[in-house]
């Protein structure tokens, strides 16, 4: 068989080079969506059909509606492969795959690559550090916790994304609070020991829990920071054959053999604790990295995430060797905001180091490319300088995920 079904699913409005280069390899591609996208500009040349969630779609009577959906399409139409584009389709992949018995990552992998508690309680039994944490299941365990370890803590959903949702309390008290508040919903969360230091993100490809391409990164300014800081978003590649990148790749790799990774993109956290300069475990997601990390990643090695994930997944569903991409090693740097203006005038960043521009309302946004790291730094702190000063604007962190 060399022609291959693909079910790509993505309720955010992502992964376009993932589905044109399934059509290229040959593949027939269909996309599972949410309504409210229905009008969105997917790359229809690459989509065979496309199918609807309702909005929102996570409720169990929603995800049972889904089954039963696939299943009359499915008497028409050959599926071989289910691939999730976005953190929040990672748990519809799994029982779509259990249900129908398709390859791939199943409902307890996949938890490991969505459930915070999990990723956290898998890694501490693989002896991988990871900051203190309790889930909040048993009241007395809960305060024995918080009596044994120092302030602040996080409140976290385990399975929102970025900074979504995310509590800082710094008392006993004030942590009591917040957990009670949470009423029934509150097993659906978890604390942990909030610890400052420098966090890393590792992006990469993967073949049976071993990564064959990475690329690893540090934020200048982190997701939370930005969140609930009201900050700049930046980040920037590190050198690829710097005893912090080896670090990371190794650490990477025993994380993904011990979640069960068996092939996928990937995108992880890590971070250095200030208070002992040791590397903990923060998350992992079984996807390519957003907020635009794919495209840095490509302005720093000339390598596609999106596309190299679509040459994965056929390769290892055909049983064909896959042939990792060659890195071209340069440096790049991302930085990123919220802008007052509708559509920012960006005509004023004129350096040639320029490799992407964002083109999004109330949004502003670079890519910068460099052999030299030290002038990616450089322009880096002179944009978000000039950002705030231009700018610059700054929104609630969200209760809840948007499109």
């Amino acid at each position: 068989m060399s022609q291959l079904s693909f079910l790509c699913i993505a309720t955010f409005f992502k992964g376009h080079e993932f589905m044109r280069t399934c059509k290229e390899l040959g593949n027939t591609v269909y996309l599972l969506t949410d309504q409210k996208l229905a009008q969105a500009e997917w790359p229809h040349e690459a989509i065979a059909e496309m199918f609807y969630l309702p909005s929102p779609s996570n409720a169990p009577q929603d995800l049972d509606r889904m089954i039963v959906g696939l299943a009359h399409a499915m008497r028409s139409r050959r599926i071989d492969r289910v691939v999730a584009l976005d953190d929040f389709d990672v748990e519809k992949g799994a029982l779509i795959r259990e249900t129908f018995r398709i390859d791939g990552m199943g409902q307890t992998t996949s938890r490991y690559f969505r459930d915070k508690l999990a990723m956290r309680t898998r890694a501490a039994a693989a002896g991988i550090r990871v900051p203190a944490f309790s889930p909040l299941f048993h009241d007395e365990t809960i305060t024995t916790f918080l009596q044994t370890t120092e302030a602040p803590w996080l409140i976290k959903p385990r399975s929102e994304a970025s900074a979504t949702g995310i509590r800082k309390v710094h008392s006993l008290e004030e942590a009591w609070s917040v957990i009670h508040s949470l009423g029934d919903s509150r097993h659906q969360y978890l604390i942990e020991q909030f610890k400052p230091g420098k966090v890393y993100h590792v992006d990469s490809l993967s073949v049976e829990g071993r990564s064959v391409f990475s690329r690893v990164s540090q934020y200048l300014a982190t997701p939370m920071e930005v969140a609930h800081g009201g900050g700049v978003f930046r980040t920037s590649t590190l050198p690829i054959d710097s005893l912090e990148t080896t670090a990371l790749r190794q650490l990477n790799d025993q994380v993904l053999e011990a979640f069960g990774m068996r092939y996928s993109a990937s995108h992880s956290e890590y971070i250095r604790g200030d208070h002992d300069g040791e590397l903990y475990f923060l998350e992992t997601a079984s996807r390519v990295g957003g907020a635009h990390i794919a495209e840095m990643v490509e302005a720093a090695s000339g390598v596609n995430l999106w596309r190299e994930w679509a040459k994965l997944e056929t390769a290892m569903a055909l049983k064909e060797h896959y042939v990792p991409p060659v890195d071209q090693p340069s440096h790049a740097g991302l930085i990123v905001s919220l802008a007052r203006q509708q559509w920012p005038d960006l005509s004023g960043f004129t350096e040639p180091e320029i490799y992407w521009r964002m083109n999004k309302e109330h949004h502003v946004g670079l890519i910068v490319r460099s052999d030299d790291r030290e002038r990616i730094q450089y322009l880096l702190d002179d944009y978000m300088r000039r950002i705030y000063q231009e700018f610059h604007a700054s929104a609630p962190v969200p209760e809840k995920p948007t499109n």
